[in-house]
C-alpha cells in the first residue's frame, strides 16, 4: 500500500457485464503494478471508486482475492456517482482508494460450518465469502447458501448462482433459492427441477428447507435492512449465539473514511462508524449499538 491511504490510484476498466436493468458487474485493473501486487483485502471490505469531476462512492469488492490483480464490483445505478460509472466503457479510467473497513474474519470461521444468507444486492459481498471458502475448502465444514430474489430477471451473478444450484454438491456447497414473484416461470421451473432447493417465498422461508445447523455454525448475512430483522428472528429460533452471527451494513456507508459522519450509529459511548468499525459487525455489536439495524 502507498503511505497515504487517501491517495486515489488510477485504474482501467477491463470488463463490463450488464446484470440487470440497474446493476452492472465492473472489473478494474490498477495501473500501478507494484501497488496492485501489494493490494490485499478480505471479503466484505470496500473500495471508494471515483470519476474525476463527478465524485466517489464506497463500493464493496464482490470477489475473493486471486492472482489476476483485478477487482470486481457489482454496482447499482442509484445516484450521481454510480450513474457516471454506469456510463463508462471498457478502457475508461476510474480512480480507487482502499481497501477500507473490516471484512468478514475468514480465519475465525476456520474449522466451522458456514450458513450464508443473502437477499438481492446483498449477494455481492457474500459472493466473496463463498468464493474464499471454496478456494480454501479444506479449512471449512459444511457450507450452505440461502439466496432470495424478487424474480429471475433480478438475480445477480446468474451463471454462478445456477452453477451452485445445479452442481454445488460437487464443490461441497448446498445452495437454496427463493423467489417472490409467483408468476416467474423460470424460477418456477427451477423449483420443479429441485423442489428441495428452490421455493416461492422470502429468503427466510428457506430455513424450512435446510437441516438444523450445528452448534459450530457461523451465520453470515447480506441484504436490505428489513431482511436482517426477520433473518435474525429465524436464527434466534435456532439458538444462534449473537457472536456467531455476522452481517454487513455496507448500505450505510458514505465517505468511506469516517469524515462525513453520515454512517455513525449508536449513542453515548457505544458509537460506531460503519465505514471504519465495519461494515461487518456481529449481532452482538448490533444488540449493543442503538440504531445499527
Amino acid at each position: 500500500m502507498k503511505v497515504n491511504p487517501l491517495e486515489p490510484m488510477k485504474a482501467k476498466i477491463t470488463e463490463i457485464e450488464t446484470m440487470t436493468e440497474i446493476e452492472k458487474l465492473i472489473t478494474i485493473k490498477l495501473h500501478d503494478r507494484e501497488y496492485a501486487e501489494s493490494f490485499s483485502y478480505t471479503p466484505g471490505q470496500f473500495v471508494t471508486l471515483g470519476v474525476m469531476g463527478v465524485g466517489e462512492a464506497p463500493i464493496s469488492i464482490c470477489t475473493a482475492q486471486n492472482d489476476e490483480l483485478e477487482l470486481e464490483f457489482c454496482i447499482r445505478n442509484a445516484g450521481r456517482v454510480t450513474n457516471a460509472i454506469h456510463k463508462l466503457k471498457v478502457g475508461d479510467t476510474v480512480w480507487g482508494r482502499g481497501p477500507y473497513g473490516n471484512g468478514f474474519p475468514m480465519d475465525v470461521y476456520e474449522g466451522n460450518d458456514l450458513l450464508l444468507i443473502a437477499g438481492g444486492l446483498g449477494i455481492a459481498p457474500i459472493r466473496g465469502v463463498l468464493q474464499y471458502a471454496l478456494q480454501n475448502r479444506e479449512k471449512y465444514g459444511d457450507i450452505s447458501v440461502l439466496y432470495g430474489v424478487r424474480c429471475y430477471d433480478l438475480m445477480l451473478f446468474k451463471d454462478d448462482m445456477l452453477d451452485y444450484f445445479r452442481n454445488g454438491d460437487r464443490h461441497g456447497v448446498k445452495f437454496y433459492l427463493s423467489y417472490e414473484d409467483k408468476e416467474d416461470q423460470v424460477c418456477y421451473g427451477l423449483a420443479c427441477e429441485r423442489d428441495d432447493r428452490c421455493m416461492h417465498g422470502m429468503v427466510t422461508d428457506l430455513f424450512k428447507k435446510i437441516d438444523r445447523p450445528s452448534k459450530k455454525t457461523y451465520a453470515i448475512i447480506g441484504g436490505p435492512p428489513i431482511m436482517y430483522k426477520f433473518t435474525i428472528m429465524q436464527l434466534e429460533k435456532l439458538n444462534f449465539r449473537p457472536e456467531r452471527v455476522y452481517m454487513t451494513l455496507e448500505r450505510r456507508m458514505r465517505c468511506g473514511v469516517g469524515q462525513c459522519g453520515h454512517c455513525i450509529v449508536g449513542t453515548g459511548k457505544s458509537i460506531k462508524y460503519v465505514c471504519k468499525d465495519g461494515p461487518v459487525f456481529t449481532l452482538w455489536d448490533a444488540m449493543n449499538t442503538k440504531g445499527m439495524i
